[in-house]
């Protein structure tokens, strides 16, 4: 398994970003090739997908730790992807989105196509940082 990791400063209260990283019907407005998603019987995610025009579907487990603002996510079919976002209070009004990505790239090759190796890696960097960036921009714009 590979692992990126990366973070975002936001300008709004935890509590706020935690609610809104809860709202698992808005991740098309901030996750790239997320065309659908939906909350499913309280702890699971329905994602429709479109990755290098494939158009896949896509369950999540989805496990809350409350004490540790911390969200994690997992796959429950092909491919085997897993998500661990946590937020921390920078102050009372900035807050810290780390994420932390668990793939394995031969998996996620045949699942969505796509590059080898370095450029594989590097690709999927700038999709999260993306994505980060596109949830800071949702979530300040929204306060």
């Amino acid at each position: 398994m590979s692992t990126l990791e990366e973070h975002v400063d936001i300008d709004v209260p935890l509590d706020f970003a935690w609610e809104r990283l809860h709202r698992v019907e808005t991740y098309p407005r901030f996750v790239k090739g997320i065309r659908q998603a939906r909350p499913e019987n309280g702890d699971r995610a329905h994602l429709d997908v479109d990755t290098a025009g494939t158009a896949r579907e896509l369950d999540a487990r989805i496990t809350d730790r409350v004490q540790e603002h911390t969200m994690e996510w997992r796959t429950t079919g092909g491919p085997d992807l897993a998500a661990t976002l946590s937020l921390l209070p920078l102050d009372a009004e900035h807050t810290r989105l780390q994420a932390r990505i668990a793939y394995d790239p031969g998996t996620v090759r045949e699942a969505f196509g796509g590059p080898k190796g370095f450029a594989q890696a590097t690709a999927i960097e700038r999709l999260l940082r993306d994505d980060l960036d596109h949830f800071k921009e949702l979530v300040e714009q929204e306060r």
